[in-house]
Parts: C-alpha cells; sequence; structure tokens
C-alpha cells in the first residue's frame, strides 16, 4: 500500500508534534510515524517532566532539613523512594496521556511504528501491530529526538550503572552515588540525590562544567553544590571502573596522580547522542556532519523538501527550541510545495534559553560574554550578589548572582545570566526586556516591588546606565 501526504513527521515528540500541528492548520495532509513503545517524546517520558518531578521531592526534603534557620522544628525521616516513584508515575501519565490524546485526535494520521527511507520521497512503515506500509511525501520532517551515550570506560559495563532513565523509575535511593558527568542531566540528579540525602560525588572529565555558561556561572554553582557537601572532582582522566567488596570503584587520574572514588551506585550521564538508528538516511542524502543532522538556518537538512527539528538535529537540545524549529520546518515545507506565501524563514537564537534546576538553579538568556568575546561583539557586563539582597536574605537563599550583559555603545541587553533561587523563572524577565530590544537604562526604569527576588535584575541595569560601568 502506497499513501501520499503533503508532510510526513517522524517522532512524535515535542519537535514533532509542533510540526505536525502546524503543518495540519496550514491545510497540509499530514501523517506522524511514532515507533516508541511509549507515545510522549523525552521531554515528557524521560526528560525535563519526570527529572523535575524528583528535582521537586528532593527540594522538599532539603528544605525540611533546613526548618530550624527559620526558627521552625522538623526532623527529616528519609525518603520514600516508591511514593516517589509513584508520583512520577502519576503524573506523567497525565502528561502523556494528554499528548497521546493530542497525536490521536485526527487532525493527522497517526501511525505506531518505525521508519526507515526507500528515497527521499518515500519510506517504509514497520508498524507496532505487525506489517508494513510504503508512504509517499511531499516534505519530510526528522524528529526522532536522542538517546543516552554509552561511553567506553574499561570495567563500566561489567560493574554496572545507573542511566538518567533507570534513575527517573528507580524505588531505591542508594546512600551515596558517584556521578559521572557535569552537564545539566548529571548535576540535576546529583541536586535530587543530595537533597533526599545521598552522598554524592560528581566527576566531570573538564575543568569545567556546564559548557553552555561562562566559567563564573560554573564555578558559583559548583561552590554552592559543595556547600551542600556534594564532592566535585574536575579536569580528570577516568581509567576504569570495578567493583570493590560492597563498593563500585571510579579510578580517574587528577594532577598527573592516580586517585578513586567509592559508592554504592553508580550514574552515567555523559551526554546523549541524535536518534537516527535505522532511518536509512542516506537512501534519501539527508545530511549529516559530526554525529548531528545538518539542518540549516530553514531546517532543511537535504533537498528542499528534508527538513529536521530538535535533538536530532541541534545545536540546542531544549524543548522550547525544538518546538520553534518544528513549527518553523512546518512552515517552510508548506512554502515550499506552494500552501503558503512568502521567503523562507530563518531560525533566530538571540533569544535562546537555558535552565538548569539544580540547587541553586542556574539560567541564561542570549549571548554568554565568552560568545561576545569570540564573535568581536564590545560588551560590558555587571553582577548583583544574591547575599547582598533583601529578598534573597529573608529566604536563606543567598548562593549566587545575576549578571547582565550589554552592548558597550548603546547598552543595549545582549544576553544575561543567574545563578540563585528561581533563576529558571528570573531569567524571563530579561527574556522579554531582549524581545523588545531593552537597554540597561530601560530595564532600569521598569518599576519592581519590593522586597521581590526580581527587583535584583535593576541593580546590575542601573550601574550599566551609568558612566562609571567597569568594562
Amino acid at each position: 500500500m502506497n499513501d501520499a501526504y503533503d508532510f510526513i513527521v517522524i517522532g512524535g515528540g515535542s519537535a514533532g508534534y509542533a510540526g505536525a500541528s502546524a503543518a495540519a492548520g496550514l491545510g497540509l495532509k499530514v501523517a506522524v510515524i511514532e515507533g516508541g513503545a511509549e507515545v510522549g517524546g523525552l521531554c515528557i517520558l524521560r526528560g525535563c517532566m519526570p527529572s523535575k518531578t524528583l528535582l521537586e521531592s528532593g527540594h522538599r526534603a532539603e528544605a525540611i532539613r533546613g526548618a530550624g534557620e527559620f526558627g521552625l522544628r522538623a526532623e527529616y525521616l528519609g525518603a520514600d523512594g516508591a511514593a516517589i516513584r509513584a508520583r512520577k508515575r502519576r503524573l506523567i501519565g497525565e502528561f502523556a496521556d494528554y499528548r497521546r490524546g493530542q497525536l490521536e485526535s485526527g487532525r493527522f494520521e497517526f501511525i505506531r511504528g518505525t521508519a526507515s527511507f526507500s528515497d527521499a520521497q518515500h519510506v517504509e512503515v514497520r508498524r507496532r501491530d505487525g506489517g508494513s506500509r510504503r508512504l509517499e511525501g511531499r516534505a519530510f520532517l526528522i524528529a526522532t529526538g536522542s538517546q543516552i551515550v554509552t561511553p567506553e570506560i574499561p570495567g563500566l559495563a561489567e560493574t554496572g550503572f545507573l542511566t538518567s532513565d533507570h534513575v527517573l523509575d528507580a524505588e531505591q535511593i542508594p546512600a551515596s552515588v558517584i556521578v559521572l558527568g557535569g552537564g545539566a542531566i548529571a548535576l540535576e540528579l546529583a541536586s535530587f540525590y543530595a537533597g533526599v540525602g545521598s552522598r554524592v560525588t560528581v566527576i566531570q572529565r573538564s575543568a569545567q562544567v556546564l559548557k553552555e555558561t561562562d566559567a563564573d556561572v560554573a564555578e558559583a554553582l559548583v561552590e554552592a553544590m559543595e556547600k551542600r557537601g556534594i564532592r566535585v572532582i574536575r579536569d580528570t582522566a577516568l581509567r576504569g571502573v570495578r567493583r570493590v567488596g560492597e563498593s563500585k570503584r571510579v579510578e580517574f587520574m587528577r594532577d598527573g596522580l592516580d586517585d578513586f572514588v567509592e559508592a554504592d551506585e553508580i550514574l552515567c550521564a555523559l551526554g546523549r547522542k541524535p536518534n537516527f538508528d535505522g532511518l536509512a538516511l542516506d537512501r534519501a542524502a539527508v545530511a549529516v556532519s559530526k554525529g548531528h543532522i545538518a539542518a540549516d538556518a530553514r531546517q532543511r537538512c537535504g533537498a528542499a523538501h528534508l527538513f529536521a527539528a530538535g535533538d536530532v538535529c541541534g545545536p540546542h537540545e531544549v524543548v522550547h527550541i525544538a518546538i520553534q524549529q518544528g513549527e518553523l520546518a512546518a512552515r517552510n515545507a508548506a512554502r515550499v510545495l506552494g500552501k503558503l506565501g512568502g521567503e523562507l524563514e530563518t531560525i533566530d537564537y538571540a533569544l535562546k534559553l537555558f535552565a538548569v534546576f539544580t540547587h541553586p538553579q542556574v539560567a541564561s538568556v542570549g549571548l554568554t560574554e565568552r560568545e561576545c568575546a569570540e564573535q568581536g561583539i564590545a560588551f560590558a557586563a555587571a553582577k548583583y550578589l544574591f547575599a547582598d539582597h533583601g529578598k534573597a536574605l529573608v529566604r536563606g537563599a543567598t548562593d549566587g548572582f545575576v549578571k547582565l550583559i550589554v552592548a558597550r555603545d548603546r547598552r543595549r541587553i545582549l544576553g544575561a545570566a543567574c545563578v540563585g533561587p528561581e533563576a529558571s523563572e528570573l531569567i524571563h524577565e530579561i527574556t522579554v526586556a531582549m524581545h523588545f530590544g531593552a537597554t540597561a537604562g530601560d530595564l532600569a526604569r521598569v518599576p519592581h516591588y519590593h522586597p521581590t527576588l526580581s527587583e535584583i535584575w535593576t541593580y546590575p541595569a542601573e550601574e550599566l546606565a551609568s558612566h562609571a560601568v567597569r568594562v
């Protein structure tokens, strides 16, 4: 059977659903192919939502242990891993059911199966319920997400280890855990384990955690994590893993010397990679570079009718950008097919957002200082510490700072970063300001209620708006 569609979407996660919904809204005949055993995509099933659900439990546990600072009598009696998992499963089940309902709404055909290209116009679909179908597409969107990277570390597989997938559905909470990796996933899960009372060691291969941020932002987070009792070991070379009695040992080299750490469990969080195994991209001449599908600024990845979005192409593996890419790809596909007028759109990452839900949180928007320097942009930056901010002092949340980055000449806001309480929420004030092209002076003149966390942005804004700016 050879069925024809205007727009075939491979992958039913955030990027795929966004693209399919946008295309259907433009009048295209759309099919969505989803090969996973569960429906919902990475964010709902094994990423954003389950991890934040666990982190809430960790944060609440930490608040109980710190209640004495606020004159409250409370005792932390430990975590119930089964209850934490049950709450997570209930919430994620509701989110997944909602997404399934969206995909099965009838606005497009939803096909459960795995796809592979026959050529640039056709895919073969192996249905999950048996049998196969051959589909013809006038345009395609590849949105198959990413998968966990399992590194080649001697002894790791034999000793056994956890991945983020295991942690997000685990019932047991180890008394001690070694986290391999210094990215967002690694640090969030380290924060969860520390919150519920596990002894945590983070081992990072490079000198800086969170490569997406400036060094001062990453360093502020490390300092705060170490204050919470998390040991962070950086600039290492992993040598191997082995079991010693009841413990698991990670051996590494640091400063030219051999060292090791032992714990009950090892969490390997050394990244993810694009998931396009089995798609036979070469048959459609889909462009691939450095392990990713090479999508251009119009989200095209080969011939004019081939598009990609989300983690499978990057360059920023976050949900809101995946959605933006998917919707843009759909509109551009409609233009290629003559269903929509105008020139092809290009993606704009000027307002790229990044957030890590550790304790304290980390967030940024726009350019970092490093990126400004790399691009030859003349800039100025100013910080303000939460340790000198009234509402943060009241909350007992004084780690970290906010940083504002502006163009040196006209003081237009180029970017910002925040390490501290509610950073993932606070960063959106600067996102809105940047969207409207605000300067430091504009931000400084906006009224802010006192005492609030958000008024902290007015201090670096005032400094940068004045003539006495440190460059």
